[in-house]
């Protein structure tokens, strides 16, 4: 879709880039002024600390890796603005667009002619003893995993208030279609579309040959409990421990309202980005080689 941002007056955009060691800090010094000639930088943000939320910005401009936008999402919250990244790494589904090519369309941002994409976020709840622990907003994926002493899990899965079944897995991760390239295909998941409106839901190291991973509707209700979970069994949203179980915790994991809004850059597309970062036609790649 269009972002229909063209205007008279020079774009706002947040400059975010997470830590201080190179190439992350040259690449700004390369990029700040270059950008400067056609975006207002309204804030330039390296430590995470900020509630970007709060900042009157038309888009967000990342430097860094997909763990980059991860926490650049986080940190934009229920106030979700056009993103770009700007990739440094290597395997980057999010961020796919390299420094040179970044540079080309450049011009074209400052104009605000440019598509956005929207993708599905999802709501993780904590519900303990019946009342709500914790909320968090997240972008990839929930998974309950196993954690000390690393003893088999018996994850129970209710869709809709319905029993689904039981698995017997080291782990089980709830993902959206972004984050379906994730840990969800590292554990054999199915790749999804980024634009479809749905949840995989894989098991890591199942027990039993016949479970498989389910694909299902984004606006159902997804609960997760352990029956005896381990001492370290833990809910991990997004990279980042929420909690650890305990027995009769329920994670419940929803639709989101707001919606993560990717910038669509000419050129690219979704097998495009599959091609070249899966090494479907050879190597992976990267410009920095990690």
């Amino acid at each position: 879709m269009s972002a229909d941002l063209t205007t008279d007056r020079r774009l706002k955009t947040m400059l975010v880039a997470h830590g201080q060691r190179e190439p992350f800090r040259s690449a700004i010094e390369r990029l700040r002024s270059k950008i400067e000639q056609h975006l207002e930088v309204v804030l330039c943000e390296f430590d995470a600390s900020c509630d970007l939320s709060e900042i009157d910005s038309d888009i967000v401009l990342v430097v860094g890796g997909d763990g980059s936008i991860l926490r650049t999402a986080r940190q934009l919250g229920y106030k979700q603005r056009p993103l770009l990244g700007v990739n440094l790494g290597k395997l980057g589904f999010l961020a796919d667009v390299t420094e040179e090519r970044f540079l080309e369309v450049l011009p074209l941002l400052g104009r605000g002619q440019f598509g956005v994409i929207d993708h599905l976020m999802f709501e993780c709840r904590l519900m303990r003893e019946g009342k709500l622990v914790e909320t968090v907003l997240g972008l990839n994926e929930v998974a309950v995993l196993s954690g000390e002493p690393f003893h088999m899990l018996h994850i129970e899965l209710r869709v809709d208030g319905h029993e689904a079944t039981t698995y017997s897995c080291d782990g089980l991760i709830v993902s959206t279609p972004v984050g379906s390239t994730a840990h969800n295909l590292s554990a054999g998941g199915p790749i999804l579309r980024k634009e479809l409106d749905a949840f995989v839901i894989s098991p890591i190291s199942a027990h039993t040959l016949t479970v498989r991973p389910v694909v299902d509707a984004a606006d159902r209700e997804y609960e997760l409990s352990v029956d005896q979970p381990n001492e370290g069994t833990a809910v991990v949203v997004d990279g980042q421990v929420l909690s650890r179980l305990r027995h009769g915790d329920v994670v419940r994991v929803t639709r989101a309202q707001p919606r993560f809004r990717m910038i669509e850059v000419p050129g690219h597309n979704y097998y495009h980005t599959l091609r070249d970062k899966l090494g479907w036609g050879g190597r992976l790649r990267g410009p920095y080689g990690g």
